[in-house]
C-alpha cells in the first residue's frame, strides 16, 4: 500500500506540473538551471537519455537514473560557453539503506563586470554568478521501475543583490527485461522563487519542464537511440515577434500575414533526438538533434548547423573523460568536459 500511494503521488505531480507555469523565453527566473548537467549531456543535446548507467551527473536532472553501478563515481563537470561565461557541477552517489542519494552542486560564474553610476563614471568591480545545491533520491519499486526525486536550494548574485529559491525534480524510469529498451518521465524545476534581487521585485516563476525519453539499444548493433518529447507541459514553444503586423503584397495587394506556427511545426518543435555508438572498447560517439533549438537560434541566411550536437567518450579503466559540444548557431558554441572516476579503481594493484 505504501509503494502504491507513492507512485500515485508522484504520477500527480508529473501530471499536474504543467499546469502550474508554463512560460518559456524571459518569462521566468533561474534560467541556469536548464544548462546541462554534464559534458555527455550537452553531447545528446542536452537531455538526459532513460538510460541507468556510470553518469552519475544524468541524476543530478532525472533522479530516477541513479543505481548501483554509479555508487562511488565521483564527477567533476565543467562547460564553457562565450563570452568567459562558465559553468559545471560535482558529484557523487552514495548508497542508502532504501535507495541511492545523489547529492551535488550546480554553478555558473558570468565572470567580472565594470561598475557604473548613473552619469557613466567607472565605480568598482563587481562578480555575478548562480548556483544550484541539493540531492537526488532514488527508490527502486521492482526490477522494471524506479523513482526518483530531488530537491535543492538555488542562489544568485549580481553585485549587491541577490535572489533565492527551491526547486524539486521528479521522475519515473521503466527498464524492460531485456535491458535493451528504457524509457523516462521527468517534470523539472517545480519551484519557486522566496526572494527576489529587490525588495519590491515581484517573484517569477522557475523554468518548468515536463520530459518524456524513450531509449531503444539495438541488440545486433552497437547503437542506442533515445526520442525525447520536451516541453510536454505547454503546447506553443514556437516564438515569433508580436509586433509584425499584416502587410500589403505591392504586386497583387493581398493582404500578408505575420508567420505562424503550423500544427505540424508545432508537433516537431516538442520533439530532439540523440544517437550513441557504443563500442566494447574506450570509444563513444555521440550526436543530438534538436529541431526547437534550430528554428530559435539559426541565422535565416546561414542556418548552418545550429540544433546539433555532438561529443565522444573515452573510458579508460580508471576513469572517464567526456567531451561534448552544442551549436547554438554561428556566433556561438556551448562547450563541455568532464571527467568521473571511482576511488576504490586507485586503490587496486
Amino acid at each position: 500500500m505504501h509503494l502504491t500511494k507513492t507512485c500515485l503521488i508522484l504520477l500527480w505531480l508529473l501530471l499536474t506540473a504543467g499546469s502550474t507555469y508554463g512560460q518559456l523565453g524571459g518569462n521566468y527566473v533561474f534560467g541556469f538551471l536548464n544548462l546541462p548537467a554534464g559534458a555527455r549531456m550537452a553531447a545528446l543535446g542536452n537531455y538526459t537519455n532513460g538510460i541507468a548507467d556510470r553518469s552519475v551527473d544524468f541524476a543530478t536532472i532525472n533522479p530516477a537514473l541513479a543505481n548501483e553501478s554509479m555508487l562511488g563515481v565521483y564527477s567533476l563537470q565543467q562547460g564553457f560557453l562565450p563570452s568567459g561565461i562558465n559553468f559545471g557541477s560535482l558529484c557523487t552517489a552514495l548508497p542508502l539503506r532504501k535507495g541511492i542519494l545523489v547529492p551535488f552542486i550546480r554553478y555558473v560564474n558570468y565572470g567580472t563586470f565594470q561598475g557604473y553610476d548613473a552619469i557613466g563614471n567607472t565605480t568598482n568591480e563587481f562578480n555575478a554568478f548562480d548556483f544550484n545545491a541539493g540531492a537526488s533520491f532514488a527508490y527502486k519499486l521492482n526490477p522494471i521501475f524506479t523513482l526518483g526525486i530531488n530537491s535543492s536550494l538555488i542562489g544568485s548574485y549580481l553585485e549587491t543583490y541577490s535572489s533565492y529559491g527551491v526547486t524539486g525534480n521528479f521522475s519515473v524510469q521503466y527498464r524492460a527485461k531485456n535491458e535493451l529498451i528504457y524509457a523516462s518521465l521527468l517534470a523539472k524545476n517545480v519551484g519557486v522563487q522566496f526572494k527576489g534581487y529587490t525588495s519590491g521585485q515581484a517573484l517569477r516563476p522557475l523554468p518548468l519542464e515536463i520530459q518524456a525519453a524513450l531509449s531503444i539499444q539495438l541488440k545486433h548493433a552497437p547503437l542506442r537511440f533515445t526520442f525525447i518529447g520536451h516541453h510536454l507541459n505547454q503546447w506553443k514553444i514556437g516564438y515569433f515577434d508580436p509586433s509584425i503586423l499584416p502587410s500589403i503584397d505591392g504586386l497583387t495587394g493581398d493582404t500578408l500575414q505575420p508567420p505562424s506556427v503550423s500544427f505540424l511545426e508545432q508537433i516537431g518543435r516538442h520533439l530532439a533526438i540523440n544517437a550513441e555508438l557504443i563500442t566494447r572498447g574506450a570509444f563513444q560517439l555521440r550526436i543530438g538533434f534538436d529541431y526547437h533549438r534550430r528554428q530559435e537560434l539559426k541565422l535565416e541566411q546561414r542556418p548552418g548547423m545550429a540544433g546539433l550536437s555532438f561529443g565522444v567518450g573515452l573510458h579508460f579503466r580508471k576513469f572517464h573523460l567526456d567531451y561534448g559540444f552544442i551549436i547554438n548557431s554561428q556566433a556561438g558554441i556551448n562547450n563541455s568536459l568532464g571527467i568521473s572516476s571511482k576511488l576504490s579503481d586507485w586503490k587496486k594493484s
